[in-house]
């Protein structure tokens, strides 16, 4: 069998669609928080029978939509 008959011999930077599970391992994000945004709508996913897949460029422009992490400002009593 060649190195694209196994799923795991193909490179991540190669392959065309991820499960929830290994967007999850690629961001860091919960795999709890990827399904409640494949859920929503707000991370767009695709399904083949049973199995749920995900689009890299949909991963990266979720990732994107994502609110900036800022300090709250604090403000000093007058």
């Amino acid at each position: 069998m060649n190195e694209f008959g196994q799923k795991g011999k193909v490179p991540l930077s190669e392959r065309l669609s991820v499960s929830p599970e290994e967007a999850s391992a690629l961001t860091g994000i919960g795999l709890t928080s990827i399904r409640e945004a494949i859920a929503s709508g707000d991370l767009k996913a695709k399904k083949h029978g049973r199995r749920t897949i995900i689009l890299p460029d949909d991963l990266r422009v979720w990732l994107k939509t994502l609110p900036d992490a800022r300090k709250p400002i604090v403000e000093s009593p007058a």
